[in-house]
């Protein structure tokens, strides 16, 4: 099982909308792969609470596959690509991480 660790900063206004807005978009995107890409086995979004320090990511993807062949099928899936060229368009930075469980 492999676990996929994503983190953004996020713009402040991007693509006509503001920071917040964009979160709200991202998370529901993200959130709908699991219906469309079905080597997905687990998908959590989390945005950052605004009573938290400004230097912390906005939003937090986790989520697990099967094998490393499922998380390169999900990272070149036409649903993911068109999410992620969405997320490019609002972020300022990614961190990303991915570790057998």
């Amino acid at each position: 099982m492999i676990k996929h660790i994503v983190s953004w900063k996020i713009k402040d206004f991007a693509e006509g909308n503001t920071k917040v807005e964009n979160l709200k978009i991202m998370k529901h995107l993200l959130l709908n792969l699991k219906e469309k890409i079905p080597v997905i086995k687990d998908i959590e979004v989390g945005i950052n609470s605004s009573n938290t320090n400004e230097s912390n990511f906005d939003i937090v993807l986790i989520s697990k596959f099967g094998s490393l062949q499922d998380l390169n099928a999900y990272q070149t899936h036409p649903e993911h690509v068109k999410v992620a060229d969405f997320v490019g368009k609002i972020r300022e930075t990614r961190a990303c991480i991915d570790f057998e469980i």
